[in-house]
């Protein structure tokens, strides 16, 4: 099987590093990269300049773009096969809940299913060294004809796990409300002009059992169905009942 492996953490990230080395013990690994960290770009993708991108190995490439913009250039023809399968990881953090609107990891896992190819994001939920990416690593390796075979069209798949040696178990799960208690960061410098980094901590909140922020916080590797198309019949019907369209 030819597996296309990206991420947001850039091309030098161990997660991804660790990724080609379970991958490429039984399958074709093809890697395309962004050449510096994308964290936080969501599911943008690079229209207005070109995007430059280099061979750093035999199979990898490392691009200019963003993690969206890897999954476009490989399908697209920079590397000369189709990947059967995208894996976006493994990122340095997790991507929980809400996490999932603006992360990088996952958009590249969503870019893949909008080709209609199996894409799954993987993070892990730790920012501190040693990263022990084994166990999810084998796990992905020794379910990926499972999890291919799980996946359809509508959806990609993201999976969060906990910075330990083992797991308690794998769940099934929803993702949580994970917002966040943002602040902004002043700096000033010698020629003027105020620059703002952006900082925040998730909020404290309830964990819901079911949901992928309580399964990692329990030791579970969480496994999340994302679909592409957010359809919520229940509001489009309080919609359709209310005085917009009566009074139209």
């Amino acid at each position: 099987m030819t597996v296309l492996l990206t991420n947001d953490d850039g091309i030098l990230s161990p997660g991804l590093k660790a990724l080609e080395e379970a991958f490429a013990q039984d399958h074709e690994v093809w890697v395309v990269a962004p050449d510096g960290e994308r964290s936080g770009f969501s599911n943008s993708i690079t229209l207005s300049e070109p995007i430059r991108c280099t061979r750093v190995g035999e199979r990898s490439y490392a691009i200019s773009g963003t993690p969206a913009d890897c999954v476009i250039l490989a399908t697209l023809g920079a590397i000369p096969v189709m990947p059967d399968l995208v894996v976006s990881g493994i990122n340095i953090g997790a991507n929980l809940g809400s996490d999932i609107v603006y992360s990088g990891t996952c958009a590249g896992a969503r870019q893949a299913a909008y080709k209609k190819i199996p894409g799954i994001a993987v993070s892990l939920n730790s920012f501190h060294a040693p990263f022990h990416f084994e166990p999810v690593c084998s796990f992905l390796t020794g379910h990926v004809q499972e999890l291919m075979d799980l996946w359809d069209e509508g959806h990609f798949i993201n999976i969060n796990v906990p910075n330990l040696t083992s797991y308690r178990g794998v769940e099934i799960t929803t993702p949580a409300m994970r917002l966040y208690q943002d602040r902004l960061l002043p700096f000033e410098p010698p020629r003027g002009g105020t620059y703002y980094f952006v900082d925040g901590r998730p909020e404290p909140a309830e964990l819901e059992p079911g949901t992928d922020w309580y399964a990692v916080e329990q030791g579970h590797l969480s496994v999340s169905p994302i679909m592409l198309n957010p359809v919520n019949h229940e509001v489009e019907r309080h919609y359709r009942t209310s005085g917009l369209v009566r009074g139209s």
